[in-house]
């Protein structure tokens, strides 16, 4: 029986297609390994966003070489649909497989031997454009499940349309299914995920409103989050419903990349400022206790000193709970390329350190306005030196100290005092604590 191992370069979306590989793998009669162990396939899912794809890419094949260096190597992905011939030249690496054509290994290989020559699979992302279902999980307890793929936007700074193609999804019905098979296997908590997953349904007579409403429906799924949605794609009645529905939680992560309006034209971005402000504004007054991240950009071209000042007041002065900041990089055939000023690499790390900091500081007073309240919170399955964490329902680290009776289970929790590792102690309910030392006393 030969050993598959696979590791993940990039996005949650990303995570759940490598885990559907690895099912089919699985199915197909394979070992399962982790990458830090010797195997005989070694399966490298990249990503094409930052410029370091590059240097990521070559230092997992040689990590995957040192173990065995006779495995033999596969990198699919968006990075390698756009850059195949340069991924061929590094040493060690058997195939490359495009966006489309990654779940096709099983198909093009049956003895995964080392190959003479590199072979390239990549097909044209908009031509005969399908649609693969997956799912991954980072625990137990949570499971972030792929409804939507490609993109029809065209941001400066973006490569994902083209490694990615066009927006496509599923039927509303195939991922309700898709939620029951998970609520099946023990899953309480279903992340939606994809590309642009608000634009769920486009060109058929579904979208994303209608999604969640029949997600709401599936019976024994507990919560349901959004990893990311568009501002111009949150529509107000899909706030409106968030703060009625009993599964989707108070949690919003929603790009922004620049709070000023210049800069989202250059970005060519579909939304100005007031607009995400108004939708940060809707979401305060019906879930005040919602937690809200906003994914910004630093440096992209064009963005001058007095730019990213806009940029920083308009983030400061919002009501949000933290950011994502992603320093920009150069990434080849995007618009971005032609636009001037080009920002110094140094001083696009200092934005990006004067952000996150701007983070932490609003993240801190989020998470502690609710210190001494009692909330729900998922726990996972980990150890950790005699702790197990989870989550609030509006994404509060909680940790209380470890019990395998409570792993995928949701216990209100007296939110305690901030630790220094970034998660606040927490108090489980009192009848909980008195029926837990009558199992132990049983126990005993």
């Amino acid at each position: 029986m030969k050993k598959v191992a696979f590791e993940t370069l990039g996005c949650k979306l990303n995570f759940s297609e490598t885990s559907s590989m690895r099912r089919d793998f699985e199915n197909e009669g394979f070992e399962l390994g982790e990458f830090n162990e010797e195997a005989d396939v070694y399966v490298i899912n990249t990503c094409s966003v930052t410029m370091d794809a590059n240097s990521a890419c070559r230092k997992t094949v040689r990590q995957a070489l040192r173990r065995n260096p006779d495995a033999f190597v596969a990198v699919v992905g968006c990075y390698a649909q756009l850059e195949p011939e340069e991924i061929a030249q590094i040493d060690g690496v058997d195939v490359v497989l495009g966006a489309k054509d990654k779940f096709k290994l099983l198909d093009l290989f049956d003895e995964f031997v080392k190959q003479e020559k590199t072979i390239i699979h990549t097909s044209d992302v908009n031509e005969a454009v399908d649609f693969h279902h997956a799912f991954s999980s980072d625990d137990r307890t949570r499971a972030f499940l792929k409804v939507q793929d490609g993109c029809n936007y065209k941001c400066s700074f973006c490569t994902i349309p083209l490694a990615r193609g066009e927006s496509r999804s599923p039927k509303i019905s195939t991922v309700v299914r898709n939620a029951e098979l998970l609520v099946e296997e023990g899953f309480k908590e279903v992340i939606i995920t994809g590309v642009n997953s608000g634009d769920f349904g486009y060109g058929t007579d579904e979208d994303f409103y209608q999604l969640l409403q029949a997600l709401e429906h599936v019976d024994g799924l507990e919560r349901l989050r959004v990893s990311s949605i568009e501002p111009n794609l949150l529509h107000e009645d899909i706030i409106r419903f968030a703060a009625t529905s009993t599964k989707l939680q108070p949690h919003f992560h929603i790009p922004l990349q620049s709070g000023s309006d210049e800069m989202l034209k250059i970005m060519k971005r579909r939304y100005r400022s007031d607009l995400y402000r108004g939708r940060v504004e809707l979401i305060r007054e019906l879930m005040p206790d919602a937690c809200i991240g906003v994914d910004v950009i630093t440096g992209h071209p064009g963005e001058t000193e007095e730019l990213f000042q806009k940029s920083f007041d308009f983030i400061d002065s919002m009501n949000i709970s933290y950011l994502h900041v992603f320093t920009y990089s150069e990434r080849p055939n995007t618009h971005a390329l032609t636009l001037k000023p080009v920002i110094h690499k140094q001083e696009r790390k200092k934005r990006t350190y004067k952000l996150r900091r701007l983070s932490k500081k609003k993240r801190f007073a989020f998470d502690q306005q609710f210190v001494g309240q009692t909330r729900p919170a998922l726990f996972e399955e980990e150890n950790k030196e005699g702790l197990m964490f989870g989550w609030t329902d509006n994404y509060v680290r909680i940790a209380i100290p470890f019990n395998h009776r409570l792993t995928n289970t949701i216990q209100q929790i007296e939110i305690g005092e901030y630790s220094q590792d970034g998660f606040h102690h927490g108090k489980l309910d009192g009848e909980i604590v008195e029926q837990e030392r009558a199992i132990e006393e049983l126990l005993i």
